[in-house]
């Protein structure tokens, strides 16, 4: 059995672990208050906008709709959403499973966007395929959080596609459902695609367009795919926030039972020490009268 002074040593450290985890679960908690304030006002906004950009690119032939153009090759942008910090659980681990499980299920030639310093490192250090910049510092957008820089992004990453440097671009994010629930989703940015609805009811319905196509698509597309971005970010977002308060909520927990437990070591410990000397003493005693 340890002695005394390593439990004593060992309680006090679990209890400033304890302390700080309990801190950064505040902290995260009222970060989350934020974010999840900025994603629900973004995603009705966001989802009815790619609703209507669904309905005009299906009414649109890939001549009159550049953004819907399939390519001949195979090379794909994969645009890898996570966070700058770790101590969230599973929150980035789960988008590089994302990224093995959909290249393990296409033969494409992979290039990796990450958003996010903790995930750029990883596909750095990890990843056989290529880490793309475009010149913008994507991997610190959280540090700044805003449409402005999110717009950067996403209009480098349309003239690369449009350029033919990329035949597919791929988004894969934490969906925010709630703090302990986290989905993760990996989406089709570009080419577009209309959505199964869209496809069935399609036939039935005509579009007039109005001043032009081609401001319709030199307009409307290119700002629905920037919407789409910044709400994917967005989402990943408060998902961070979300998970790295489960995960410290659960840190908490877990030091305050280990504490609990050493103290109980500490006390059984002692009282052995105490029993062992008050028997030395009577035993001292014995020995003076006999």
């Amino acid at each position: 059995m340890a002695n005394l002074k390593e439990i004593r040593s060992r309680i006090q450290s679990v209890s400033s672990t304890m302390q700080i985890t309990s801190a950064m679960k505040m902290v995260s908690a009222a970060k989350l208050k934020r974010a999840t304030d900025a994603i629900s006002r973004m995603r009705p906004y966001a989802v009815k906008l790619q609703a209507l950009l669904s309905n005009v690119s299906a009414s649109l032939d890939t001549s009159e709709n550049e953004y819907a153009r399939v390519g001949e090759g195979n090379k794909t942008l994969f645009i890898a959403i996570a966070s700058n910090r770790g101590l969230a659980g599973a929150f980035n681990n789960n988008i590089t499973k994302a990224y093995i499980q959909y290249t393990s299920a296409h033969d494409e030639e992979m290039s990796v966007l990450a958003i996010g310093k903790r995930m750029d490192d990883k596909f750095k250090k990890e990843s056989n395929s290529m880490t793309e910049s475009f010149g913008v510092d994507a991997k610190g957008v959280f540090d700044n959080l805003n449409f402005g820089n999110v717009s950067e992004i996403a209009q480098k990453v349309m003239d690369t596609f449009l350029t033919g440097d990329f035949d597919k671009v791929i988004i894969s994010y934490n969906s925010f459902k709630n703090a302990a629930t986290q989905i993760v989703k990996v989406e089709q940015l570009l080419p577009l695609m209309p959505s199964q609805e869209v496809e069935e009811t399609q036939s039935n319905v005509e579009y007039i367009f109005n001043p032009s196509t081609e401001q319709i698509v030199n307009e409307l597309i290119p700002k629905s795919l920037k919407i789409h971005l910044y709400k994917a970010i967005l989402d990943s977002h408060a998902s961070e926030h979300g998970a790295r308060m489960t995960a410290m909520h659960k840190a908490t927990d877990n030091a305050g039972e280990l504490r609990d437990a050493l103290k109980l070591t500490y006390n059984k410990a002692r009282q052995a020490a105490i029993t062992n000397e008050i028997l030395e003493i009577v035993g001292g005693a014995e020995a003076l009268n006999s």
